[in-house]
C-alpha cells in the first residue's frame, strides 16, 4: 500500500535558504564562522547509528547500513525491478560454473580508500573472515558460510571465491553495503605489513585473529570516532561525529566515481530534535517511524515536504539465541504455534499508520511474486494452535530490539497476549535497547562449562531474506528448492517471521534526485545524488 500527501512543516519555520553547507558563515560581528550541523543539508534516519560496520551484530541490529551503503559501497546495488545491478565503480565479476561455482572479482584499478589506498582483496578477505567466525569477531554475514574459500594475493585487485557444492545461488548479495571494511588501516594499526596480515587472516588461529576481530567489532562505532580508522571508498567519508549523535559526512575526494552533488550531508539519529531541526532548516529528508510525526504540523502554510507511506520490502521477524531454552528447535516451533502474526501486524499497522501484512514466508521477500509459491504451503503457519504451543508451558521469553519503539513495544505485547494462554511468558526487555550481542551465546560460557546467560532470548528486527538465508536464487524455475529450504526454516526456525516492515518517508520537495526505497539502505541508498533545487543550493556550482 502506498499514499503520497502534501505535509507541512512547524509555521514560522526557518527558511532552508539560510542553509550554505560547505561554506563559512558570518559570526555577527563581522568574523566568520565554520558552519556547525544545522547549517548543512540534514537526512534523520529512524535508527540510532551506533556504528558505521553494518556487518557486525550492533550494525546489523541498528541497521547501519542506512549510513554506511555510501562510505563502503557492495559490489551489487538494486534496481527498480528488484535485479542485483553490478557497482562498476567498486568491481566487476565473472561466474565459472561447476560443482562449486567459482566468482572472479576484479577490483576497480582506481578504487582507493579516502586516505589513498587501494581497495584490494585484503578488505574483501577480512569481511569473509569476519562472516565466517561470528562468534569472536561479533559478526553476522550468514551468506559467508556458502564460501568453501577465498583466494587472495595481499594488494591484488583480483580474487576469486569458491562456493561449497551446489551452493553460492546467492553470490550477489555477498559483499553488502557496509561491510567491506578497511583491512589495511587494521593492519597498520596493529603494526601488520599486507603480507602478515592475509597470513593472519588465512590462519584460523584465534590468538592471530583475535585483536583483528577487537578492532574490526568496536573500532568503527561512532561513540568514539577515530577519523585515521574510518576511512572509505564510496562517494562520501565520515568528516565528524557531534555531540548529539549526528554524522558529518563530508565529499570524498579519492572517490573513483562520480562526485558527490552536496559538498556536505549530515545524518541524524533517530534521537535527534526534528521539530528543532525543522526549525533550523536542517531537516531536508527523512525516515520516520509513524505516518504522522508530532513534529509536522498539516495545516500550517508553507509546507516544503511531501510524506510518503508504504508497506517495506523487509521482514521484521524474532531471531532467537543460539543458547538456552529459546534454542532447541521443539520449544521454537511450540511458541510460533501460539504467535499471532496477524495481531503482530496489525499491532504494527496501528502505531506507523501504515497497513502492513503478516508473513510466513523465510527465505524470499514477502512482495514477490515467488512467494504466492510459497506462502500456500506455510499458510497454517498464520494459524495459532494453543495446544501445540503447551509444550513450551512454564517457559519464559525475553524479547529485545535496538531502542525504545512504540512499534515494536506493541508487537511485543501483541505476542504476550496470544502466547499467555499457552503458560508461555513473553517479557519486553528492550529496556534502553538491545543488539544481537545481547542474546544468549554459546559462545559465552560459565567456568562450570555451562552455557552464558544473555540478557535477551530473541531479538525483534527487519530482515532481508536475501542476505539472510543461505537458499536459491529466487525465480519461479527453483521453486521446488525454495519449498525445501522454505520446510526447513520452519522446521529449524532460527528466526520467526512476523510481519512486513512498515515505512514512511518526509522529503523536501525542493531537494531532486531522492528516490523511494525500502531495502536495507533505505532511502539514502543515493544520497550522493541528491541536489538542492532552491534558490540557496547545498551542492557546489560545479
Amino acid at each position: 500500500m502506498m499514499r503520497k500527501r502534501s505535509i507541512t512543516a512547524l509555521a514560522g519555520m526557518v527558511t532552508a535558504a539560510s542553509i550554505l553547507a560547505g561554506c563559512s558563515l558570518t559570526d555577527g560581528t563581522g568574523g566568520f564562522t565554520e558552519p556547525s550541523s544545522r547549517d548543512m543539508f540534514g537526512y534523520q534516519v529512524s535508527q540510532e547509528l551506533k556504528t558505521s560496520n553494518a556487518g557486525s551484530n550492533v550494525g546489523v541490529s541498528t541497521n547501519a547500513h542506512l549510513l554506511s551503503g555510501r562510505l563502503y559501497p557492495a559490489v551489487f546495488v538494486p534496481g527498480p525491478s528488484g535485479q542485483m545491478i553490478p557497482n562498476t565503480d567498486v568491481a566487476r565479476t565473472q561466474v565459472l560454473p561447476g560443482r562449486n561455482r567459482q566468482v572472479i572479482y576484479t577490483i576497480e584499478t582506481d578504487a582507493k580508500f579516502s586516505d589513498g589506498a587501494h581497495l584490494t582483496c585484503s578488505d574483501f578477505l577480512l569481511a569473509y573472515t569476519a562472516g565466517t567466525h561470528p562468534d569472536l569477531f561479533g559478526a553476522h554475514m550468514p551468506l559467508m558460510d556458502q564460501i568453501d574459500h577465498l583466494d587472495c594475493l595481499p594488494g591484488a585487485k583480483e580474487f576469486t571465491v569458491v562456493f561449497k557444492e551446489g551452493q553460492g545461488d546467492r553470490w550477489r548479495e555477498l559483499f553488502g553495503p557496509g561491510t567491506i571494511l578497511p583491512a589495511h588501516v587494521i593492519g597498520q594499526r596493529l603494526e601488520m605489513d599486507a603480507n602478515t596480515f592475509v597470513e593472519a587472516l588465512e590462519s584460523e588461529d584465534p590468538d592471530q585473529l583475535t585483536p583483528i576481530a577487537e578492532i574490526w567489532r568496536e573500532g568503527f562505532n561512532l561513540d568514539n570516532f577515530d577519523p585515521e580508522l574510518q576511512v572509505s571508498f564510496g562517494p562520501f567519508r565520515i568528516d565528524s561525529v557531534g555531540e548529539d549523535g549526528e554524522v558529518v559526512l563530508a565529499r570524498n575526494e579519492h572517490f573513483n566515481g562520480d562526485s558527490a552533488a552536496l559538498e556536505n550531508l549530515v545524518v541524524w539519529p533517530q534521537s535527534a530534535d526534528s521539530a528543532e531541526l525543522v526549525q533550523a532548516g536542517a531537516l531536508r529528508v527523512a525516515d520516520v517511524q509513524t505516518d504522522s510525526p508530532e513534529w509536522l504540523d498539516l495545516n500550517a502554510e508553507g509546507n516544503p515536504y511531501t510524506v510518503e507511506s508504504m508497506v517495506g520490502e523487509l521482514t521484521e521477524s524474532l531471531r532467537f539465541a543460539d543458547s538456552g531454552t529459546w534454542s532447541i528447535a521443539e520449544n521454537r516451533q511450540a511458541l510460533s504455534q501460539c504467535v499471532d502474526q496477524a495481531a503482530v501486524a496489525e499491532a504494527s499497522s496501528e502505531i506507523a499508520g501504515v497497513e502492513v501484512p503478516p508473513v510466513n514466508v523465510h527465505v524470499v521477500r514477502h512482495g514477490d511474486p515467488v512467494a504466492r509459491q510459497l506462502g500456500e504451503r506455510s499458510k497454517d503457519h498464520l494459524e495459532t494452535d494453543i495446544e501445540a504451543a503447551r509444550a513450551a508451558t512454564g517457559t519464559e521469553i525475553r524479547i529485545g530490539y535496538a531502542t525504545p519503539n512504540e512499534r515494536k513495544a506493541a508487537m511485543v505485547e501483541a505476542i504476550k497476549d496470544s502466547c499467555e494462554p499457552a503458560g508461555i511468558t513473553v517479557v519486553d526487555a528492550t529496556e534502553s535497547g538491545k543488539t544481537l550481542d545481547d542474546l544468549a551465546s554459546i559462545d559465552a560460557t560459565q567456568s562450570d562449562g555451562e552455557a552464558g546467560d544473555g540478557s535477551i532470548d530473541a531479538f525483534l528486527g527487519a530482515i532481508d531474506p536475501m542476505s539472510e538465508y543461505n537458499s536459491a536464487a529466487v525465480n519461479l524455475s527453483n521453486v521446488r528448492a525454495l519449498r525445501a529450504h522454505e520446510s526447513y526454516f520452519w522446521k529449524e526456525l532460527p528466526t520467526l517471521p512476523l510481519a512486513a516492515q512498515p515505512r514512511t518517508f518526509v522529503v523536501d520537495r525542493n531537494v531532486s534526485n531522492v528516490a523511494v526505497y525500502t531495502g536495507p539502505t533505505g532511502i539514502g541508498w543515493n544520497m550522493d545524488r541528491w541536489q538542492v533545487t532552491d534558490e540557496e543550493s547545498t551542492s557546489d556550482p560545479e
